[in-house]
């Protein structure tokens, strides 16, 4: 049993530690999206009206702690410093007092962490500034631990990753006696992805969607979907290392030639299953990846001529697929259709998109986050889907697990 924020009570006075996720797109500390930002502010809002003192951790982009070189180690942390989003979360949650500790451990950051009044909230510098937290080190989680006298996880976008802010502390404090508890983002993932993991008679014709670039990335995923859904549609690069496992010709489409066999495997294993695997009949193809002048853009039908590459599903997989979305009470989709960046290959991501929206109130529809979310985003359908995940990796890793993410099992 999950403990959830509004299981918490009394929280006055009381230093609550919150992960969550701020890794924000952003350049120059100028942030181009803080929907992030935003989707943590019910959980924040509830702790500060609580008059609890609000300690904020989370990592922002990526530190390569391998480098030899320490100057290039110190541009990465320059370049991922998270002052900037501590001041964008101070204009979001106005007047509410927001500091920002520089410190990331020891006593300068104890003494921020002990200078907070009720109510007030302290953004930590980028968690990833210490070479520990990647790796759980447990000297560097009891020290987190030791700030705090509750835990709330709030990113589920890094709950799929153990390290010292998402699975350490909590697990120091849970050992303590201490509550540990899921925020109000993590009650809506882990509730609604928990739905398309423990199907009801009543979510069927339960249809999944996958694309994207690499079967082998899906594999897990994959095996743990076909035991799950009653049907599932490929599109995307590996519906073509599918289509010449079955013997088709894909000209020069992306094709993992080690994965074959598996792809046949699933197939058959489908097939044996009563369940049924939709692949593109027609794909939109060209000459060229790269937008030059003069490139050929063309629909085929079955065989793909050397020479060219599919980039998205033709007008007749998109008839075929709507049908099949249609039919559904359940969709989880992760992946997109098509090379969905450029504009003359979207409209098979899209077709996916309006199929779903035409589901609205009929089915329970969720858009597993990474690039399908973009795509949902950009192509104006997030309101159209019962929920849009925050996390790809996330999403996709407790699909495979069966409802199971390290930061989310150390919260049971």
């Amino acid at each position: 049993m999950l403990k959830t924020i509004e299981d918490l009570k009394n929280l006055k006075g009381l230093k609550v530690l919150v992960r969550v996720d701020f890794n924000v797109p952003q350049k120059g500390g100028v942030i181009r999206d803080d929907n992030r930002i935003r989707a943590a502010l019910p959980t924040i809002n509830y702790l500060v009206n609580a008059g609890a003192k609000v300690i904020l951790m989370s990592h922002l982009g990526k530190i390569k702690w391998k480098e030899p070189d320490p100057a290039k180690i110190e541009e990465m942390k320059a370049a991922n410093d998270m002052a900037p989003i501590a001041a964008r979360l101070g204009e979001l949650v106005a007047p509410v007092k927001v500091s920002f500790s520089k410190a990331t451990r020891g006593e300068e950051l104890a003494n921020a962490v002990a200078g907070l009044n009720d109510g007030e909230i302290l953004v930590v510098q980028n968690t990833r500034y210490e070479k520990g937290e990647e790796k759980n080190d447990e000297a560097l989680a009891k020290e987190w631990a030791a700030l705090a006298d509750v835990y709330v996880l709030d990113a589920f976008g890094s709950s799929h990753r153990a390290h010292a802010s998402t699975v350490g502390v909590p697990a120091i404090l849970k050992a303590e006696g201490k509550p540990v508890a899921e925020g109000y983002l993590m009650i809506k993932e882990v509730d609604n992805l928990t739905r398309c993991v423990e199907v009801a008679k009543e979510d069927r014709p339960y249809i999944a969607i996958l694309g994207g670039f690499k079967v082998s990335d899906k594999i897990k995923v994959i095996d743990s979907l076909l035991k799950k859904c009653d049907k599932l549609i490929i599109g995307g690069a590996m519906a073509y290392t599918f289509k010449k496992a079955l013997g088709q010709n894909v000209g020069n489409s992306p094709v993992q030639d080690d994965q074959l066999e598996y792809a046949l495997r699933c197939v058959e294993d489908a097939k044996k299953a009563g369940k049924e695997i939709l692949l593109p009949v027609d794909s939109v193809v060209t000459d060229s990846f790269e937008p030059v002048e003069g490139r050929v853009i063309k629909v085929v039908e079955g065989d793909i001529p050397e020479g060219f590459q599919g980039v998205d599903i033709g007008p007749k997989t998109m008839e075929l697929y709507k049908k099949a979305i249609l039919s559904a009470k359940m969709i989880f989709w992760n992946g997109p259709m098509g090379v969905f960046e450029q504009e003359e290959f979207q409209a098979g991501t899209k077709a996916v998109c309006e199929a779903i929206k035409d589901l609205e109130g009929k089915a329970f529809t969720v858009c597993g986050g990474g690039d399908s979310a973009s795509a949902v985003k950009q192509f104006g359908y997030k309101a159209s889907f019962s929920h849009v995940s925050t996390g790809g990796g996330a999403s996709l890793e407790m699909i495979e697990n069966d409802g199971h993410l390290p930061g989310v099992d150390v919260l049971r």
